[in-house]
Parts: structure tokens; sequence; C-alpha cells
């Protein structure tokens, strides 16, 4: 964490919960999958949180990651400069923001800009990238380079069309939810303000 002294209490309490989210397995297949996607010179890191926290913090991997889900020449982010400017790191992790989204990501998938730039939950940066290549594997477009395994397709829609006389019969129908009266009698009942004998 930058520029921050040891939580205690009920703010280290949160700080743990937060970081057992964070899976070695899912690092590991993410590692792997972003090296095999973005291709050429990338260096591994090593295992661990603040490795992969390292590895990522200056912004450059995520754009050239979501750079390389699109055709060349349509690519999202233009100019990915290599800078050891703070602010233009952490601009660079918002563009990526902004292109996943932009790429299907729903706002709730996507972690904050100081999730990963301060370490504050690494777990939200690994479902981010989880929802990206579940993303990526489900367009099938031709631009995912892995294993289809490694992500699960996301649903699609499964659109019904039925004609207009389809559609008269169903009206007439009473549907199961709307109850029914099968089996139904007034045998037992007595008349309103007279007690019920029970024997």
């Amino acid at each position: 964490m930058a520029n921050r002294g040891p939580s205690y209490g009920l703010s280290r309490e949160v700080q743990e919960k937060i970081d057992q989210k964070y899976t070695l397995d899912l690092e590991a297949r993410l590692v792997d999958w972003i090296i095999l996607q973005v291709g050429g010179n990338i260096e591994r890191p090593e295992p661990g949180r603040l490795n992969f926290q390292s590895w990522l913090k200056d912004g450059t991997i995520l754009c050239r990651l979501i750079n390389s889900l699109y055709p060349p020449g349509q690519e999202p982010i233009k100019k990915i400069p290599e800078t050891k400017m703070v602010f233009k790191q952490m601009e660079k992790i918002s563009q990526f923001l902004h292109a996943a989204e932009a790429y299907g990501l729903i706002t709730g998938d996507l972690f904050q800009t100081v999730d990963l730039w301060e370490g504050k939950d690494m777990a939200a940066v690994q479902r981010t990238l989880s929802a990206l290549g579940s993303m990526a594997l489900t367009k099938d477009d031709g631009q995912y380079r892995g294993e289809p395994d490694w992500f699960h397709k996301k649903a699609q829609g499964n659109r019904r069309e039925f004609s207009e006389e389809q559609l008269r019969q169903g009206r007439s129908l009473i549907g199961m939810q709307m109850g029914g009266n099968s089996g139904a009698s007034q045998s037992g009942m007595t008349g309103y303000g007279m007690p019920r004998q029970i024997m």
C-alpha cells in the first residue's frame, strides 16, 4: 500500500477478509492468459499477490490486453505511453477500465483504479480480468487466444418468437400461477358467524 502505515482493529480485519478472496490458482491462469493473449516479450511475474500487483500496476499490460481483443486498427487505446509518472500510470488503468466497459463488462465487474494501484482489493482485479476473459470467449470473434476451459462462456439470449395465433391461444388459458378451482367445493362450510365444530 502506497504511503500508508499498518492498519489495526476493524480496518485490519476487513483488509484480511478482502485478501482472503485472492487465489493463487486464478492468478496463475490469468497470467498465462495475459501472456498468451498479448504476445510479445512480456516477462512472467513471480507468484504472489504483491508481484501480480506490481506487474499490472503501471497499466501498460492492461492496455495491451484490451487492445489485443480487437482487430488490428480498431484498438480502443491508440497510444500507450511508457512512463514512470504516477498520474499517467493511473490514467492508463482508467483507460483500460473504460475500454473494458465499452467491450461489454458491466460496472459491477470492474475494479476501482485504487484497488490495483494501492493493492487494496486484488481479488476485484482478478474478478475483472476473469469477466473480461469470459466476455472474450463468449464473443467468439476470433480475437480470444487461450484455452477454452480457462473461462466460462456467459449465457446468451434465447429469444423466442410466437405467431399471433399462438399468442391468442395463450390469452384464453389460465396459468398455473393464477390458481384454479378444480376440486374445490363448499362442503363443510357453515354460515358466517357460526362456530365451526371440531371433534
